[in-house]
């Protein structure tokens, strides 16, 4: 008898997995905070024989190699992938008992990455579930640019082979349990429900349904940037990542805040953003605690720029430092609670901005006035449709591009209100007067907007 428990990591858009029997198990693809995994296992019962990872992860740092040093389990790492630490290297049909009746063995799955290698679990001989991580994803496959820009169609193409190599070697009953594609990065298109089989992707599954030219060229046309921090996550898991530090970061007053500000350090509120367009520290960024925070925070900042963090509670300081951890923003500088009153020193005033509707910006330009639109969504996004005389900048490039912004009062959206909330407080912050448009974009065209639709 085998079970399988799915740890997910809403805010990467990531999962791990355990699996095992009822004494020893597997963990693949692990998060750096690996404290919730040993806690998984101890509910099970099981002792953590061996740790898996499907490939070197260019999207967050693995807990892996700690993982594996705590609990005294083998890591098994592909045998093609170039690390600087230890571990049990495994090649392709190489197999291992996690416990009695219960095997893992590796499938080579190149595409990803050169070394990506997929685990098929078997029980008394019968595959049950396959662990795919960046390779057959729900709906789609795992992108193939994040190596190296010359093996890119390459990558490709070896994508394609492989989705077929487990569409032929597994039955339409096994579950694909991947890593990524619930909203990582790592996927080359957005993967569309929860759970999926492989008799299920060779149906739905580009990779499956098209021929090879025809796929290759639509992925490589429908991928979209690249989060900058991805650049330091490959590197960092090659070499052996350090062990996660969560004790509480330094708490810090007004006055430190203050410093930290002139300083041109970055100070990073949790808050909703309905709360900080209220109140605020002038000159501090709004990246909402419950949102895509390591995505959009680590995508924005300066590498190795320190950070401080203002919440309501220490516990959503708790939250995003483990978070962050997981794409290797390690040790907040420092931290502080309670709310925006206490941030700032006596007789300084909270900066503000007001937060609007589409129908708002529609009345607006109604009255003839002009403003500033400003789309913050990605490049797909605006392609289906824009908001006719809008200006666009990607949020993650706002930062680096705010002397682009028009003169006037400039009102901010993208296709929910984080994104517009993010992009809101980067131009407060540089001096800009600014609206929050906190609205879906189908009210724009409902709003009677002019939406240019191509």
């Amino acid at each position: 008898m085998f079970f399988i428990d799915t740890l997910e990591f809403e805010g990467l858009g990531n999962r791990s997995h355990l699996a095992g029997g009822p004494r020893a198990a597997v963990v693949v693809d692990p998060p750096r905070d690996i404290d919730q995994v040993i806690a998984a296992a101890a509910k099970r019962g099981v002792r953590i024989a061996y740790v898996a990872e499907t490939h070197v992860h260019n999207d967050y740092v693995t807990g892996g190699l700690e993982l594996a040093r705590v609990t005294g389990a083998s890591y098994l790492v592909p045998a093609a992938a170039h690390v600087s630490f230890a571990r049990t290297p495994v090649a392709d049909g190489d197999t291992v008992t996690v416990d009695e009746g219960l095997v893992l063995r590796a499938l080579a799955t190149p595409g990803h990455t050169p070394h990506h290698t997929s685990y098929a679990l078997e029980e008394d001989g019968r595959a049950v579930a396959v662990f795919t991580g960046g390779s057959l994803l729900i709906g789609t496959v795992g992108r193939p640019d994040l190596v190296e820009p010359r093996l890119t169609e390459e990558l490709a193409r070896a994508q394609h082979a492989s989705a077929h190599r487990l569409a032929d070697e597994l039955d339409d009953e096994v579950p694909v349990l991947p890593t990524h594609g619930f909203g990582s990065f790592c996927s080359s298109s957005q993967a569309e429900g929860d759970t999926t089989t492989i008799g299920r992707e060779r149906r739905t599954n580009d990779a499956l349904t098209l021929d090879v030219d025809t796929f290759v060229e639509r992925m490589l046309a429908g991928l979209e940037d690249v989060p900058a921090y991805y650049a330091h996550m490959g590197p960092a898991n090659a070499a052996g990542p350090e062990p996660v530090d969560l004790t509480p970061p330094r708490r810090a007053d007004a006055g430190e805040i203050a410093s930290r500000l002139a300083a041109g350090e970055w100070v990073v509120d949790l808050r909703s953003r309905v709360a900080f367009a209220e109140g605020h520290v002038a000159g501090s960024f709004n990246f909402e605690g419950e949102g895509k925070l390591a995505t959009y925070l680590a995508w924005l900042i300066p590498w190795g720029k320190p950070v401080t963090l203002l919440a309501d509670t220490p516990g959503q300081v708790a939250d995003a430092q483990r978070e962050l951890a997981r794409v290797g923003i390690d040790r907040p500088a420092a931290a502080a609670t309670g709310g925006p009153a206490a941030w700032v020193r006596e007789g300084e005033r909270l900066a503000s901005f007001p937060r609007a509707r589409f129908a708002d910006l529609a009345e607006v330009r109604g009255r003839g006035e002009e403003v500033v639109v400003l789309d913050v969504r990605r490049g797909s996004e605006r392609a289906a449709g824009h908001v006719e005389g809008s200006v666009h900048i990607p949020v993650h490039e706002l930062h680096g591009r705010i002397g682009e912004v028009p003169s006037g009062t400039v009102w901010v959206h993208c296709a929910g209100g984080m994104r517009a909330a993010i992009a809101a407080s980067l131009l407060d912050a540089a001096g800009r007067d600014v609206v929050a448009v906190d609205d879906g974009f189908d009210a724009a065209g409902e709003a009677g907007l002019t939406v240019t639709r191509p």
